[in-house]
């Protein structure tokens, strides 16, 4: 098993066919996470009203198996193999034939992609776990954003804490860059927060993307920052303008900015510092 570890030629493929079945569970995460939070929320609403709480089923990343959305039948194993499952079905259920969401195969392929990737750029080392674990974060809330506009105290909070030990070693950044990066992080979205709203009245986004830029901080230090509020902020406008003029989108529509963030700070993981050499260079 070390010497599979040590080859390059075997690790990589590893880590890919790892991110493959982790990408499985993460299509997981991305459906059930909000429904727990929104049970959680009943819950919790119920108490404050006094209300006693009903019997509930129980809904977690576990139980109940996975089933079809259409018919109800439950999937079996040989259903569920990543990827595979989805082209041997033709991208629909067998037993109703109602169609498969492509998302289910896309967030797979993705995450083996990026997993795979990973082990290529940092080697087969502590680095290339923490990688991995980042990147698996910012694929589950890059989804969950798109579908709820929701980023999970769940993911976000933790993801912080990872960041801030994995560089107690400096694997990415120093200690010192990583503690300045999450307090960057959070307190630059939090200005940018009440500044807009004092100006406009209205609230530009939400609590959870101070998270996650304190996140990406806490991971790549505070002088990642900069690049990741600029790249997120591109494209979030290249984008938000395409849906305005192309898809009809209302202005006053709200566009969730996590998956901008997630994007960049996936961009800074692998290409941060070149792209921060390159500038400097040319200043």
């Amino acid at each position: 098993m070390t010497d599979l570890l040590s080859d390059p030629l075997a690790f990589i493929p590893l880590a890919t066919l790892v991110g493959l079945f982790v990408g499985s569970f993460l299509n997981v995460v991305i459906h059930r996470l909000p429904k727990m939070m929104e049970n959680e929320w009943a819950l919790q609403a119920a108490e404050l009203r006094g209300e006693a709480p009903g019997a509930v089923a129980t809904f977690n990343l576990a139980t109940p198996r996975s089933r079809c959305p259409h018919c109800g039948t439950q999937v079996t194993a040989i259903d569920n193999v990543p990827v595979l499952s989805y082209l041997m079905l033709r991208g629909r259920c067998r037993h109703c034939k109602a169609p498969i969401s492509r998302r289910y195969p896309v967030v797979e392929l993705v995450t083996a992609a990026l997993s795979g990737l990973a082990a290529w750029t940092f080697g087969n080392g502590i680095m290339t776990l923490g990688a991995m674990l980042f990147l698996w974060a910012m694929i589950a809330l890059t989804f969950i954003d798109l579908d709820t506009q929701l980023l999970p105290d769940a993911i976000t909070l933790p993801l912080i804490w990872l960041g801030l030990a994995f560089n107690l070693g400096g694997s990415f950044t120093s200690i010192n860059d990583a503690v300045v990066g999450a307090m960057a992080g959070y307190l630059s979205l939090w200005l940018v927060f009440h500044l807009f709203r004092l100006v406009t009245g209205k609230e530009g986004m939400g609590y959870g993307d101070f998270k996650l830029l304190a996140a990406i901080g806490a991971w790549l230090g505070w002088q990642m920052l900069p690049l990741t509020i600029l790249l997120s902020s591109v494209v979030g406008a290249v984008v938000g303008i395409a849906l305005i003029v192309f898809a009809r989108h209302g202005r006053n529509t709200p566009i969730p900015f996590g998956p901008y963030l997630a994007a960049a700070g996936m961009l800074a993981l692998f290409f941060g510092d070149a792209i921060n050499a390159r500038y400097l260079q040319l200043l």
